[in-house]
């Protein structure tokens, strides 16, 4: 059965994407079937998947999105799903466009379940795990994927001002689950960009007190390697010595065994 899981936080920097492309490849790696979808217009999973320029002509989230709602052509969801062959894994791509969506959708009725009949198809069912990269904001894209998925999992960096905005994602979380999507589960809360400092120790605790076992055992380190990765359009776990890469298989590890 498929598991559609967004990765969200509105606070930028935190880690999203890195989480999303290699939590991917990680589970992939597991033997599992996966598919990415980068629904930021900044279009950073994109990027990171190594999208090649002949191909940035070809369809993309907001394409499919714009077929929808009848503002452009009509679109098969499997014309949109690009390989990442240095990765091996299944995304569908993003681009500027779809900043605009809180526009374009504001007059479509239902405009928060969009995504959700989007990904209502045979193809999107046949992956174990479909993985949303979603933007920093609490707009309507945020709310579409909430809708659409089955779990959430939320990435922090153990810094100074790390809580802030998590009261406001948390509080979208609870209006999603009380309205549209009773199913919808946080998974878990994710510390990323650790390292010795006080103030990350200080964050951890902080997180281990108001989210308990939400709190993944599991986190990830900060390293110069990350940006390696991202300069190369590689997966850390696809290097052949990684502690990050190490952490996110131990991260689609614990999400097997506690997500089912």
């Amino acid at each position: 059965m498929c598991k559609i899981i967004s990765i969200a936080n509105q606070k930028g920097g935190v880690g999203k994407t890195t989480t999303a492309l290699n939590l991917g490849v990680a589970l992939k790696l597991q033997g599992k079937s996966v598919l990415l979808i980068d629904l930021d217009p900044q279009a950073n999973l994109t990027e990171y998947a190594g999208i090649w320029d002949t191909e940035k002509m070809l369809p993309t989230m907001s394409d499919l999105i714009k077929g929808q709602i009848g503002m452009g052509e009509r679109i098969n969801i499997e014309g949109c799903i690009r390989y990442s062959h240095i990765n091996n894994i299944e995304y569908i791509p993003s681009d500027i466009n779809l900043a605009n969506a809180d526009l374009y959708l504001a007059g479509v009725l239902s405009r928060e379940t969009l995504l959700k009949r989007i990904l209502n198809n045979d193809t999107i069912k046949s992956y174990d795990y479909v993985i949303i990269d979603c933007n920093p904001s609490l707009g309507v894209l945020l709310m579409n994927a909430l809708t659409a998925s089955d779990g959430v999992i939320i990435p922090v960096q153990t810094q100074d001002f790390a809580f802030d905005g998590l009261t406001a994602l948390t509080n979208i979380i609870a209006q999603i689950q009380s309205t549209i999507n009773s199913e919808l589960e946080t998974i878990g809360v994710l510390a990323t960009m650790v390292d010795n400092t006080n103030v990350s120790k200080r964050v951890i605790e902080d997180l281990k007190k108001e989210y308990g076992n939400k709190l993944f055992t599991t986190v990830i380190h900060r390293a110069t390697q990350a940006v390696e990765s991202t300069n190369k359009h590689k997966s850390l776990c696809l290097f052949s010595k990684s502690k990050l890469g190490d952490e996110y298989k131990a991260l689609a590890n614990e999400l097997i065994q506690s997500y089912i």
